[in-house]
């Protein structure tokens, strides 16, 4: 008989489980005639992938039969935890002087998200992280971005510079015009109150594409 995976979690580690395993294990039981690996195979099926499923609107993942309330939020609390493990990761680790240093996080943070949104990574004087923030939040194609807000947000933080991030939808990081035009408008507009852009990071999927790298910033 096949150890469960709970048994296996304890004796080999959760690196050794497949994502069906891990999925059971967070599950715990099963319901309606299926245990938690059959629940656990029928949610990939559902949802597409482990990504599909973990990034999934809450509406429609609490409507998933055997999810329910008590699950989900068992789900977005293991989601948040990691998400701010690997931001104080980034505040504690060493000054942000390569895009690929900031890449891990913005890909955890924005990529798989079903609208866009504009964020800021603050920076102090020796390129050290400060603070991330989501400034706005679009539809499906589109974020209202205020330069004004940008600037005002920044001088409340003290950043030195920032480095500026968003993310496609569509899951295609190729930056657009409206991506560089809005890039040079808060370029200028920072530059007035002496706050650097040392960067435009635009997150797809599996990719995260560097402006600055491109001599766009």
């Amino acid at each position: 008989m096949e150890p469960r995976p709970r048994e296996r979690l304890a004796a080999a580690g959760p690196e050794a489980l497949s994502e069906t395993e891990l999925i059971a294990v967070w599950l715990g039981t099963g319901c309606a005639g299926r245990n938690a690996v059959e629940m656990a195979q029928d949610l990939l099926r559902s949802f597409g992938s482990l990504r599909g499923l973990l990034t999934a609107p809450s509406d429609r993942l609490a409507a998933h039969p055997g999810i329910g309330p008590a699950r989900l939020a068992q789900l977005q609390i293991v989601l948040e935890l990691a998400r701010r493990h690997h931001y104080e990761a980034l505040r504690a680790g060493p000054p942000l002087t390569d895009p690929r240093m900031a890449r891990e996080f913005l890909l955890g943070e924005l990529c798989g998200l079903a609208y866009e949104t504009f964020c800021l990574i603050y920076l102090d004087s020796r390129l050290r992280v400060t603070g991330f923030e989501r400034l706005f939040r679009g539809t499906i194609d589109c974020a209202q971005v205020h330069p004004r807000e940008v600037v005002r947000r920044a001088l409340e933080v003290r950043a030195v510079s920032v480095i500026l991030c968003h993310n496609h939808p569509s899951g295609i990081a190729e930056p657009s015009e409206a991506d560089r035009v809005i890039t040079l408008r808060l370029r200028e507009a920072l530059a007035l109150v002496d706050i650097r852009v040392m960067d435009h990071l635009i997150v797809g999927e599996g990719a995260c594409i560097s402006l600055a790298e491109r001599g766009l910033v």
